[in-house]
Order: C-alpha cells, then structure tokens, then sequence
C-alpha cells in the first residue's frame, strides 16, 4: 500500500517542461546538420554520398540503440539513461569539430551522436506515458513539440554561428551547450510517480491509499500480438513517405523553378505546423480516443502525397506542407499513447523502442533511398509520391482493424 499524496504542482508537469527542453536540444542541433554540410564539403572536398552517409548511418543506429534505452529506461528510469546519452551526444558533438578524415566523421556522429540520440525519443516519453492517464496525449504532444521548435530555432542559430565563427567552433559551441543543457535536465526525470508516493494524473483519488499493480505486456508477449504487428506494418507504411518528404521536398521543389530560399521555406513550414499538429492531436487523442486522432493524421499524409501529385506553384508546396507538417507532428505523438494503451506500461519503453525500429527507423531509412533510385530512373520524383501516398492510404487501412488487447495485470 501506498499513501498517496496530493501536491500542489503535479510534479508530472515540471517532469514535462525538462523533457521539452532536452528534446529541443537533442533534435535542433541534430537537424541542424545539413547547415553544416557545405562548409564539410567545402573544407574536405567529400562527395555528398560519402557526407550524408554518416547521417543515414547515425539515424539508423538511433532507431536501433533506441530499443536498448527503451529497456533501460524500464529498468533504471529516465534520469541515468538520458543523462549518460548527453554525455555522448555533446562529446559526439565535440569531437567532430575536430575531425581531419571521413571515418572520423562517421565514428564521431554516425555512432557517437547516435549514442546520445538514442534517447531522444522513447526515454522520454515512455516516461511520460507512466506520469499521465489523462492528458496523455496533450502531454506527449507538449513535450515533442520541443522537436519541432528545434527546428525552427537552430538551424538558423547554427547558421549565424558558422557564419560568424566556423563551422569547427559552432560544433564546439553545440557540444558543450549540449553537454551541460541535458545531463542537468536529466537530473530532474523520475521514472514514474509512485517513486515519489504519487498517483499518475488522472488514475484514482488522490485521498486514497492504494496498491499500483503495473500492468502490461512483456515484450515477448506483445510480440504475439495482432496489434503489435499491425502497428509496426502501419508504422512502416507512413514513414516511407514522411522520410521521403524530409529528404526530397526541396530539390523536388527547386527542380519545379522554384527558387532555393523559398523551396528551403517548405521544410520550415513543416517544422512550424508539426508543433501545432502534435499539440493539437495529441490533445484529440485524449478526447476522440487515439486510434482516431490516429486515423485522421494518417488520412492527412495521403490526401497531402497525392496532392504534391499536382503541386506545381511555390503556394501547392506551401498548402502541402501544411497538410504534411500537421499529420506528420500528429503522428508522432500518438505512437507512444497507442502503445500504452494496447500493451501497458510495465514494458513500455523497449515495446515502443521495437515499434520504432520495425516501422519508424526501417521506413525513414529505405524510403528516401527508394525515392532517389526512382529519380535517378525516371528523372521525376511523381512515381515514388504516388506509392507512397497509396502506402500511407494502407496504413490507413491496416490500422482500421486495431482492436484493443486485454492487458495482463499483475505484481511486480
């Protein structure tokens, strides 16, 4: 039993405010990275293949090391994993301001920052998931939108720093920065609230003494589950399209006449309408239910593919990412609340973390390769916008079958 007690600020709420924070860090200076791709041609002379390749391989190590944080974080809580993860992510971040080769490159961010990203996504809101019953959504879609104002504030704070002091002391100046930033907000993570002799918000009464069994599926269990497979299919099939868009937009947009400034602004666009697309349904997911909030983002990422089908003059790109940007923030909320809600909490971070690798890392890995071998064939990026608008219309469809499971409660 324990006693239960009522505090004035729901600690769940500061908890939130840190992992905003380290979110905006972590994914600001990690978007930031094509800002400092032409200052590593430049100084190198690398092809852009061999460049770009460390951050293909750093983004498919995040999603693969994510299921170890995701377990991790399970067992030891939020503050020691992400902690540990800042460490590497600024140390990744300093040594390559010091780089002189490509294997250089590919050991300091392809592995090092993928070390410290690792916990940019399922550390922190699988733990999220634990503090809230209610506002869950609201409060995951608050805390990724910190992804989302890391875009739009640092690219362009890290473009003023190579500007004004290299791109050597920017990357300095981005370690450090993340280094101190993330291990200090690590600090005040709690894994869950009953650590704190608190109840979730929204589970109970709060003038109670209650017993919290831990509910949920192990992950072998869950691994035998319809929904699981499912969710990870429907996962894959949105984001083929979504790492396609991030990937091509802007040279599909400039190949159409439209100058390079504002075919860049597309990318902002996206970024700006995702905050208010992962607030806004992770919120609906508390209301509507998460299978529908669901249901809509991804009906949202269809009808935008098949717009950018026509989409020729520079106000189609901007409707698009529009359309684009708010399913693509909603999505990316509503994964974690989903999985909580159809395997439990017990095993939370490293479900989540083999949802991500399966379906989030695998499609945002193959889907811009496919599209650029598409073009590279057919000299026109319509054929691979087609499949996948149809790819995210069969996610749609195959998530129309999710049905609740029946969580095995029990002690622990």
């Amino acid at each position: 039993m324990i006693e239960v007690k009522r505090p004035r600020i729901f600690y769940g709420y500061i908890l939130v405010g840190f992992a905003f924070l380290i979110l905006l860090m972590m994914w600001g200076a990690y978007y930031s990275f094509g800002i400092f791709f032409k200052p590593l041609l430049a100084e190198f002379g690398w092809t852009r293949v061999m460049t770009s390749g460390a951050f293909s391989l750093s983004f498919i190590l995040t999603g693969v090391l994510g299921v170890f944080t995701g377990r991790l974080t399970d067992r030891f809580g939020p503050r020691l994993v992400v902690a540990v993860c800042g460490f590497f992510l600024g140390l990744g971040y300093l040594l390559v301001s010091r780089i002189a080769a490509v294997w250089q490159l590919y050991f300091f961010y392809g592995v090092m920052v993928a070390m410290g990203m690792s916990a940019g996504v399922i550390p922190l809101q699988s733990t999220v998931a634990r503090w809230f019953v209610k506002r869950r959504g609201m409060m995951t879609g608050f805390i990724v939108s910190g992804i989302g104002m890391g875009m739009l504030v640092m690219p362009p704070l890290a473009n003023w720093l190579i500007s004004t002091y290299g791109w050597r002391t920017s990357y300095m100046v981005i370690g450090i920065s993340s280094l101190v930033l993330i291990i200090s907000a690590a600090q005040f993570l709690r894994r869950d609230p009953t650590k704190m002799g608190l109840l979730p918000y929204g589970e109970g009464s709060q003038k109670e003494k209650v017993s919290l069994p831990k509910a949920g599926f192990s992950l072998r269990e869950a691994l035998g589950t319809r929904q699981f497979w499912l969710l990870a299919v429907a996962t894959l099939c949105y984001t083929v399209g979504e790492g396609t868009v991030l990937v091509h937009i802007v040279p599909h947009a400039i190949g159409l006449g439209i100058a390079t400034a504002k075919a860049a602004l597309i990318l902002t666009v996206i970024g700006g309408i995702s905050i208010g697309g992962r607030v806004i349904m992770g919120t609906a997911g508390d209301r509507l239910g998460n299978k529908w909030a669901w249901l809509i983002c991804l009906a949202l990422m269809s009808i935008s593919l098949f717009w950018l089908l026509v989409a020729k003059g520079l106000w189609t790109f901007y409707l698009f990412a529009v359309i684009f940007g708010f399913g693509y923030g909603g999505l990316s909320v509503l994964l974690s609340p989903m999985v909580a809600e159809y395997f439990g909490l017990s095993s939370h971070g490293v479900i989540f973390g083999v949802v991500i690798m399966l379906g989030g890392t695998a499609g945002m890995a193959i889907g811009p390769v496919i599209a650029g071998h598409i073009f590279d064939v057919a000299e026109s990026y319509q054929p691979a916008f087609l499949i996948y608008a149809v790819t995210t219309g069969i996610g749609l469809i195959i998530s129309l079958f999710l049905r609740p499971t029946k969580l095995a409660y029990r002690k622990r």
